[in-house]
């Protein structure tokens, strides 16, 4: 790793290298100079700390700007989870099984393929645009899915829509670090996952209660408005937002030209590819079929070229890879990485375990409530805990260790064990979760310079996407492989029993139907299962803990200048020393 770290990367970046120096006469100020990728940078003396602190914003302001961004954050959050009822009547009303997979992997295709690229793309075009082109996109990927009458119009709904909702909560946490001092960032960043944890809350239920009501395709046109709304109240905002990150006077040609089309391509490619073939293999088809086997390579090719541009081609990267060399990033990017892994299959296969205990479906889908409250909980309260004090690598620990005690609760439980502490082990993964993402951001953005806070921003959801989508592919190779082996131990001598194990694979509901001799040693079988799906879970937890303890402390400072102190605390050692 290089020696230089996360503190001095901040401070030198401020510094003029000789070439830029030669070319200002000595007698112009080096304060609002005009830097090389066309934004107004700010020398180091009082009088730019003096200009930078000067673009703090009240709070009723700031309050205004967020509103609208968080507008975007709940139906951004409410439509990825709207599926968890939808996608079954959807798929009876165009007669498809095998759309039923493809409306939630749609989404998070577009989700996540897209999600890296904003950080980089509103440096260049503004965050303004960003917000009205991700609006624009969520709002016709609805409008395709309200008025679809056949399934690859639904498909193609479901990505557009991906595509902007994905930005869209991007985007919100990048503006929020354009206006927030660091020493307030977790504080509002816990507010914005309020409105996250609100709608990924509400999304089933809202999803169920218009397809009862009135009908499905209704529930897609219903957000119409609201994002217009959103764009309405972004629209009175655009020029205070855009005064932190447009360029100054430079043609669209410019800036056309400095977008990294080569490098965004091979990213989304690989993205694309990666979520394509581990959501679908397995799932819609085996992992021998050629979406699978052959996406998988692809993806990896990709990504090679990706790096190779990013390193050697690239003029300005789309996400540049440097980052990862500075230990606080990388650490904290693998702790966003392993708690994903982590809290999707929780949130996945807790609703699994009750059904395996003979709940209803509408128990199992209460069981998730808990997470829904405790996140947002946790990262307000995250977020509140680092704004009065100025650190978080204390309460970092503690959430740290608190994951992985939730975790290894899991593995505990069996058919006897009583329901309710499932339920609490989901809430100290939702609390865990919900204040690590407030902490790992203020890490992030504190361990580089303020002009590259987005674009490590979205770096961070790479991890964080790829991370919810391997988590769920690993622990389903595990929880099938475990269920299918202990399913022919215990009951393989019976009549049809290949019959019977492919039917009570694919439906719990089949369960009830056996006789009552051996629906024990099939509930058994679905502990054995879960068991080790959540012995998984637990590991990946230890693997957050390791990652998460050497992320370095660094000063959250109370302005945007950050000059006011010292960039680290002397506990922050970077690699190699």
């Amino acid at each position: 790793m290089s020696e230089s770290g996360s503190s001095s990367s901040g401070r030198q970046s401020r510094v003029p290298s000789v070439s830029t120096l030669t070319s200002i006469e000595e007698s112009s100020p080096l304060l609002a100079t005009l830097s090389n990728d066309g934004f107004k940078s700010y020398g180091s003396g009082d009088g730019a700390t003096e200009a930078a602190d000067s673009e703090q914003l009240s709070t009723s302001k700031l309050l205004w700007i967020m509103s609208s961004v968080w507008i975007g954050t709940l139906l951004s959050s409410l439509d990825g989870t709207i599926m968890a009822t939808l996608a079954a009547p959807i798929a009876t009303s165009f007669n498809s099984l095998s759309l039923l997979a493809w409306l939630a992997t749609a989404y998070l295709i577009g989700q996540a393929a897209t999600q890296p690229l904003s950080g980089k793309l509103t440096d260049i075009f503004s965050r303004s645009s960003g917000l009205v082109v991700s609006n624009c996109l969520f709002a016709l990927g609805n409008l395709i899915c309200g008025f679809a009458e056949e399934e690859w119009t639904m498909i193609l709904g479901r990505v557009l829509a991906g595509v902007g909702g994905g930005c869209l909560n991007s985007i919100a946490t990048m503006i929020a670090s354009d206006f927030i001092p660091l020493r307030q960032r977790g504080l509002w960043q816990g507010i914005g996952n309020v409105f996250w944890g609100l709608g990924n809350g509400l999304g089933g239920v809202v999803g169920g209660y218009i397809n009862d009501t009135w009908h499905w395709k209704i529930a897609f046109l219903a957000q119409v408005p609201f994002t217009l709304i959103s764009l309405l109240i972004i629209w009175f905002q655009l020029d205070t937002i855009r005064s932190k990150s447009s360029p100054t006077h430079i043609s669209v040609r410019a800036l056309i030209s400095r977008v990294d089309f080569l490098g965004s391509f091979t990213l989304v490619s690989a993205l694309a590819l990666l979520l394509l073939g581990l959501t679908t293999g397995g799932n819609i088809v085996p992992w021998t079929h050629p979406l699978a086997s052959v996406s998988l390579p692809l993806a990896a090719a990709f990504f090679c070229i990706f790096i190779f541009v990013e390193h050697k081609i690239a003029r300005e990267p789309i996400l540049p890879l440097h980052f990862l060399r500075d230990r606080t990033v990388l650490c904290a990017c693998l702790t966003n990485w392993f708690f994903h892994l982590t809290t999707y299959v929780f949130m996945f296969y807790i609703p699994i375990y009750y059904r395996a205990r003979g709940a209803s479906t509408t128990q199992a889908g209460a069981a998730l409530i808990p997470f829904s409250i405790t996140f947002p909980i946790g990262s307000l309260g995250a977020g509140i805990i680092t704004t009065k004090t100025g650190k978080y690598k204390r309460l970092l620990r503690a959430i740290l260790l608190l994951m992985v005690l939730g975790t290894i609760s899991s593995c505990t439980n069996r058919l006897s064990t009583p329901l309710w502490p499932a339920m609490i082990e989901l809430a100290i993964v939702g609390l865990a979760t919900g204040a690590m993402l407030t902490i790992t951001l203020l890490a992030l953005i504190s361990a580089v310079d303020p002009s590259e806070q987005a674009v490590v921003t979205s770096l961070s959801y790479v991890f964080r996407s790829t991370g919810s989508v391997v988590g769920l592919a690993l622990a389903s190779a595990v929880y099938q492989a475990v269920l299918e082996n202990d399913l022919w131990r215990k009951i393989g001598d019976q009549k049809n029993a290949a019959d019977v194990i492919r039917s009570i694979k694919d439906s719990l509901d089949e369960i009830d139907r056996l006789p009552s001799q051996i629906q024990w040693a099939v509930r058994s079988s679905y502990m054995v299962a879960l068991r080790a799906t959540f012995t998984t879970s637990a590991a990946f937890a230890v693997m957050a803990l390791v990652s998460g303890l050497l992320i370095r402390e660094l000063k959250l400072h109370s302005t945007l200048s950050r000059e006011e102190e010292e960039d680290a605390l002397p506990e922050g050692e970077p690699f190699g020393k």
